[in-house]
């Protein structure tokens, strides 16, 4: 092909295509396009955006950012079905409990989980240890076992938050895998052994939550914060006299649960007393087993509850009742898991009889004989939690009119996902009509 017929055809070429270009090469010479042609292609090769295109343009995008603030407000409200009906499923499905389990505390910590938005009804709300909180929905110990969320998980509505346990010294637990989903029951077999970050991580944690309040949630001048957090480092003294729980949330109790070192002796105490003495100021309520370490403590001093097992005859449980009441511990969590394997358990024989402490709705039955026992013995004068498969509201009330003032949550909330709370908030006033929580707090 000569030259004349290639500057031809890519000439043509170039017309069909409208790109404009002002030099064509060929494989030997570079042929320059006369200035008429050049304006030809050019102006051929641009066209203006039409209204209907600006239009269309405008309309995508304020959709586009419309169906984000959409998202997004949807996404933080723990009411919205598609945490429990995607996100919290797709978690289970697709990681083992443990990474899940660190996932979730992870989304708390940095506040990117839902929240509870909607006040609680005044009918809810329930004084214990002098105190009135909001609600009786409470969340378990273990959930939180290093304090790295406790603010994320009050914004999910609970009204007692408990985290732990913490042990003095850190330990790592026990080998993994150390926790099983028993899906079928809607239950789960743990034996974590313990794993903690040990007191003074936990307790670092605390004072900089403190530290954050002061300067931001408190209100006061920085100078004047900085001042007084000087003559008081851990921040807790001020917060005191700013009327203030130590939840640092109105209407609101954290609870901190205190452990032993595996390698230290069964009758070894000095563990709860270093845990009282290092992490009691920042607690609401202490859950650990002796109470004499304190009265160290400046006021107000932090209530003691006692946490139980379901696995106890009625001689003792009635010992444990006698024995609170004597040593003036203020309350009893009834219960822990349970090391037993009711015969109702549906889930793969091979997961049942790993070792562990069983939780979820199998619980439930020995949780509540446990605790109607204590509280029949002592007619109604030791504060109860009630602990133990609660699933619905249902499962709540029926703890309450047993004799529980509150009921604590794990499991179902683990596998319902961050809305249980308000759920439970919700089906409880559904069931309440014009009677209030404390109305109906030992009916049997």
């Amino acid at each position: 092909m000569n030259s004349s017929r290639i500057l031809s055809y890519t000439t043509r070429e170039l017309l069909s295509s409208r790109v404009s270009y002002s030099i064509i090469y060929s494989s030997r010479n570079a042929y320059k396009i006369p200035p008429t042609f050049q304006r030809t292609l050019t102006t051929t090769s641009i066209k203006a955006p039409t209204p209907t295109y600006k239009l269309r343009n405008f309309l995508i995008g304020t959709t586009s950012v419309f169906a984000s603030i959409f998202f997004i407000e949807y996404y933080f409200d723990s009411r919205a079905a598609i945490h429990r009906y995607l996100f919290t499923p797709l978690l289970r499905n697709v990681t083992a409990p443990e990474s899940s389990h660190k996932f979730a505390i992870w989304i708390s910590k940095w506040g990117l989980n839902a929240k509870d938005r909607l006040p609680d009804d005044e009918r809810l709300s329930v004084e214990v240890w002098g105190k009135k909180i909001s609600n009786p929905i409470c969340l378990a110990a273990g959930f939180d076992k290093h304090g790295e969320a406790i603010d994320g998980l009050f914004d999910l509505g609970f009204g007692y938050v408990e985290i732990g346990s913490v042990t003095p010294e850190p330990q790592p637990g026990n080998p993994k895998p150390r926790i099983f989903r028993l899906l079928e029951d809607k239950a789960v077999i743990n034996r974590y052994g313990f794993n903690s970050d040990g007191h003074n991580q936990v307790e670092l944690r605390l004072r900089d939550r403190v530290r954050r309040y002061l300067y931001h949630s408190a209100k006061l001048h920085p100078r004047t914060t900085a001042a007084l957090l000087a003559s008081s480092p851990d921040g807790v003294s001020l917060s005191d006299a700013l009327g203030t729980n130590r939840s640092l949330k109105e209407g609101k109790l954290l609870g901190i649960n205190l452990g032993k070192n595996k390698w230290k002796d069964a009758e070894d105490i000095q563990d709860y007393v270093k845990g009282v003495k290092t992490l009691g100021s920042y607690a609401d309520v202490l859950v650990i087993n002796v109470t004499d370490a304190r009265n160290s403590l400046h006021e107000p001093r932090p209530a003691i509850l006692v946490k139980i097992a379901p696995d106890l005859s009625d001689e003792e449980l009635e010992d444990i009742a006698d024995a609170a009441l004597n040593i003036g511990v203020d309350g009893v969590i009834v219960s822990n898991t349970t090391i037993s394997r009711p015969d109702i358990l549906q889930s793969d024989p091979s997961l049942i009889s790993e070792t562990g402490g069983l939780s979820g709705p199998p619980v439930k039955p020995l949780s509540l004989k446990a605790l109607r026992k204590i509280y029949q013995h002592t007619n109604g004068k030791l504060l109860l939690i009630g602990c133990g498969g609660i699933s619905n509201a249902q499962d709540a009330i029926e703890y309450a009119r047993a004799g529980a003032t509150l009921v604590q949550l794990y499991t179902s909330f683990v596998y319902d996902g961050v809305g249980k709370a308000r759920e439970l908030k919700d089906g409880i006033l559904g069931e309440l009509k014009d009677k209030r929580w404390s109305d109906i707090i030992g009916e049997q």
